[in-house]
């Protein structure tokens, strides 16, 4: 296994994976993880309270959220993927980056995140929301929040 820039186990491939996993307790197996995808495409992966800029050791991301895995037929496999992430803030357009890390391990996963979402820095206040309901409407102060993702990585 590669070394981890930040907290995060990098995970390169099909063996770090298991290596990984065979680490890991039934019942951590059984909870979500922070992951992030860091600049160079490779997935790294840490406990769920982990924090995802911990994670990445503060570095820059091309995708970050948490992830479940599930055993299926002998093999290891995505179950769930998210982008929540409020360390990062990822737009929900960067599911072709995990996408591509988890296809490099190879490790098989659903064909987009499986909980979406959506994040914007508030014009006005510059808060970063969560959208809920497709209401783009900033929840400190009321403001207009845009249709496109424009939460800037070093806010």
């Amino acid at each position: 296994m590669t070394r981890p820039t930040g907290t995060g186990a990098r995970i390169a491939s099909a063996a770090d994976f298991d290596s990984w996993a065979g680490r890991q307790s039934p019942t951590e197996l059984a909870e979500p993880f922070t992951y992030v995808v860091g600049l160079d495409g490779r997935l790294q992966l840490a406990p769920r309270r982990s924090e995802h800029v911990a994670c990445a050791g503060g570095e820059a991301v091309l995708g970050a959220g948490e992830i479940t895995f599930a055993r299926e037929a002998g093999h290891w496999l995505v179950g769930e993927v998210s982008n929540q992430s409020t360390g990062y803030c990822p737009d929900v357009t960067s599911w072709p980056a995990v996408a591509r890390a988890l296809d490099r391990i190879p490790l098989g996963h659903p064909a987009r995140f499986t909980h979406e979402v959506v994040f914007r820095r508030c014009p006005r206040c510059a808060e970063h929301n969560i959208v809920r309901e497709a209401d783009f409407a900033c929840v400190f102060c009321g403001g207009e929040l845009p249709q496109t993702w424009n939460v800037d990585p070093g806010d």
